[in-house]
């Protein structure tokens, strides 16, 4: 298994797409949580992830990842990128960041502080915690701010923010790697109403430049932010379509919204 990461920023997606996954096996103890599955990913593009508990959600997001290596099939990142042959810090080099469901910001550092040491460089923490910022790199933490919605919080211990503001602290931290895919896992969960809406927002206004993928519970959400939603049964693509075919899917009402 290769640790050495292409370029960021060199992907290959010619044909449209930025991630393949075609006919992936993951099985744990012969429970197969993954089941001949096939996914493409847009290049920009915002996907759902929905389905009920043990679909495959997680084991996908961790196979993209290479936190979990599938028995067979075959993960691609663009048209020449193989993820199977590449460890998690290097597809998370390459530009495949993640977002799980519970924030990980350093609380005793500001939020300034902690979209800092996310900079995308090859120093180590300390050196980023001693280094002069270039007034690119201060240009880049002052942009990422201001779509976060966090400028006025900027010398804030990230520890005092609401749920919310943490959440998007880190989507922030995530954009400062500059990603060419993110994977957000649940993000709304445990947040207001308010602060659900800014993160529809928010996500709303990241696809274009990269792309994300959602895995989400909350189906208002789901349908306020997605155009194609991919639902996830026993391992497989059970459907894909707009919210509306989706929810409206004999065989979805029946293994996940009508249970």
């Amino acid at each position: 298994m290769s640790a050495i990461a292409p370029k960021p920023g060199v992907v290959d997606t010619r044909h449209g797409s930025i991630l393949y996954l075609e006919d992936v096996n993951v099985s744990f103890d012969g429970f197969k949580a993954l089941n001949n599955l096939s996914l493409y990913i847009d290049a920009g593009e915002l996907r759902c992830l929905i389905g009920p508990n043990g679909a495959g959600k997680t084991t996908l997001m961790d196979v993209i990842t290479g936190k979990t290596k599938p028995n067979s099939g075959s993960v691609f990142f663009g048209q020449t990128i193989d993820l199977l042959q590449m460890d998690e810090p290097a597809i998370a080099q390459a530009g495949i960041c993640r977002k799980f469901q519970k924030p990980s910001v350093f609380d005793k550092l500001t939020v300034f502080e902690n979209l800092e040491l996310a900079l995308a460089t090859n120093k180590g923490v300390w050196a980023s915690l001693f280094a002069k910022l270039t007034g690119e790199q201060q240009d880049r933490i002052a942009e990422v701010l201001e779509i976060i919605g966090l400028t006025e919080h900027r010398s804030h211990l990230a520890g005092i923010l609401s749920h919310g503001q943490k959440q998007w602290l880190e989507i922030g931290m995530l954009l400062m790697q500059e990603p060419k895919v993110m994977l957000v896992d649940e993000p709304v969960a445990g947040m207001t109403h308010q602060e659900v809406e800014r993160t529809a927002e928010l996500l709303v206004s990241l696809q274009g430049e990269r792309s994300i993928i959602v895995v989400e519970h909350d189906m208002e959400f789901v349908r306020s932010i997605a155009k194609r939603v991919t639902v996830l049964h026993e391992g497989s693509v059970l459907t894909e379509g707009t919210m509306d075919e989706v929810q409206n899917d004999p065989r979805v009402i029946q293994v996940y919204l009508g249970d």
